[in-house]
């Protein structure tokens, strides 16, 4: 309930103050909101299994979204800015869907 409550009281600050991305930052965020949620989603997974670890999900999250982020930035300094985030986003977008895909399993096992 707790977790529900942080992320509705987040969403409510962020509409109302409406912060902006520094130019520097915008080619990474997309990338980092999707290694966010590859962690967000191996979180429901693992509660779902049994596993869940607050301390690994912290872990996970953290360096999903900074390791992400390092990648983008290499890929730029490289010049293949644009290879390395489509390969970035394909990675961790299948991670996303198997997650998803057994969550769905999960829930809906007869």
């Amino acid at each position: 309930m707790i977790p529900l409550l942080g992320l509705l009281a987040g969403l409510a600050v962020g509409l109302f103050l409406d912060p902006s991305v520094p130019i520097w930052l915008q080619p990474y965020l997309p990338i980092a909101v999707i290694a966010a949620l590859d962690a967000v989603f191996g979180a429901i997974r693992a509660i779902l299994d049994g596993i869940f670890n607050d301390k690994v999900f912290v872990v996970s999250f953290l360096s999903n979204v900074v390791v992400a982020a390092f990648i983008v930035f290499l890929g730029d300094q490289l010049g293949v800015g644009s290879q390395l985030s489509t390969g970035v986003v394909v990675v961790l977008g299948v991670r996303i869907f198997s997650n998803v895909a057994s969550i769905r399993r999960h829930l809906f096992r007869a």
